[in-house]
């Protein structure tokens, strides 16, 4: 640790870069000079230690930290329980590591710069309803991964099974497959015929747990999306699996967003200048949140089936020039404004103040 004694008047800005067991801290002043370096671990006790460090240095106008969605999480909580300002930055570019190497108090120095020149944004509130809607989307991302291993696990087993128990099983359909297989008697593996009968009964069973898992995340998904953000569901074409993807791209408190621009291109809905020379284009935008950008596609689909107005622009717009996906794209931009407005005047959700310029 290193430490210098700063005057009482001056704020300091606080730069964290974050690892799963330590993070590395560098605090600079207001000139830009690098006061103080400091590691603690990620413990609570560590998080204590660190803000009571940095506030015996100066008086700490922003906490810029990297990774507050993962290893910084739990730092971001503490630091805004206790009324500190902490602005998310990303990681140094490539170009700037190649020239000035690479290390974590270089990293944590970025991190303060960044900060220093208001070029972060508001991290999410990680908090509240809607960090209770990712958390059970990630485990019912990996349950619906792990069902769809176990089914196409369970379909190869029954290709190469022996004749007898191939026979049984090769026309059924996946429901009465799964039910089939599931029910086996099968003892000891003995030989090629009971081993594959027990592999078989042990996968088919997999999946049906899997499936009850997906079911009961689903239910409680729904109720937590309603209870969420009941006016977005409202919404024509918005259903519950779209909604919560939403809502985990925009975070707890939407009120960082500053405006639906900037949510359309989280969302990877905006387009990207692609000019050279004399050509001035546009081209689509490959970056962003693709779970949210998948959901602001399945919108556009089901109102493009159900929706005449929405038909009749896909068609005015391909007049005009635009190729099909352009098109769509414009629509999914149309509908990110319309889930924006829906979200910050959302009373539901967590209202946050914006962070100084």
């Amino acid at each position: 640790m290193t430490t210098m004694t700063q005057s009482a008047s001056t704020q300091v800005t606080v730069g964290v870069d974050t690892h799963l067991d330590v993070h590395v801290a560098v605090v600079k002043d207001q000139l830009g000079r690098r006061l103080a370096t400091t590691s603690v671990a990620t413990t609570p006790a560590g998080y204590a230690e660190l803000l009571g460090w940095a506030e015996q240095v100066g008086p700490v106008e922003a906490w810029g930290i990297e990774g507050t969605g993962s290893f910084g999480a739990a730092l971001t909580r503490f630091l805004r329980a206790h009324g500190q300002v902490v602005v998310e930055v990303n990681r140094p570019d490539r170009a700037a590591r190649r020239r000035r190497g690479k290390s974590d108090s270089l990293d944590a120095e970025a991190a303060a710069r960044t900060a220093q020149a208001h070029q972060g944004s508001m991290p999410k509130a990680g908090d509240g309803l809607v960090e209770m809607i990712r958390v059970l989307r990630v485990a019912r991302a990996s349950a619906m991964k792990a069902r769809t291993q176990a089914i196409n696990a369970l379909k190869a087993l029954v290709v190469t099974a022996p004749e007898e128990l191939r026979e049984q099983l090769r026309t059924l359909s996946t429901l009465r497959l799964v039910k089939t297989a599931a029910e086996l008697e099968s003892g000891a593996a003995t030989d090629p015929s009971a081993a594959a009968k027990l592999a078989v009964r042990l996968l088919a069973r997999r999946y049906q747990a899997l499936t009850a898992e997906i079911m009961t995340l689903d239910a409680e998904l729904d109720r937590l999306t309603a209870t969420a953000a009941p006016k977005l569901l409202a919404r024509f074409g918005i259903g519950s699996d779209s909604a919560g993807a939403l809502l985990v791209a925009a975070g707890g408190n939407p009120a960082r967003l500053r405006s639906d621009t900037a949510f359309a291109m989280l969302c990877g809905a905006s387009p990207l200048e692609a000019s050279s020379g004399k050509v001035r284009r546009h081209r689509l935008n490959r970056g962003g949140d693709r779970q949210a950008n998948a959901a602001l596609y399945r919108i556009v689909v089901a109102r493009l089936r159900h929706d005449q107005q929405t038909r009749d622009y896909l068609a005015r717009r391909i007049r005009e020039g635009k190729s099909k996906k352009e098109a769509i794209r414009c629509l999914k931009r149309y509908v990110a404004r319309e889930v924006f407005a829906v979200l910050r005047g959302n009373a539901q959700l967590q209202p946050a103040a914006l962070p100084s310029p």
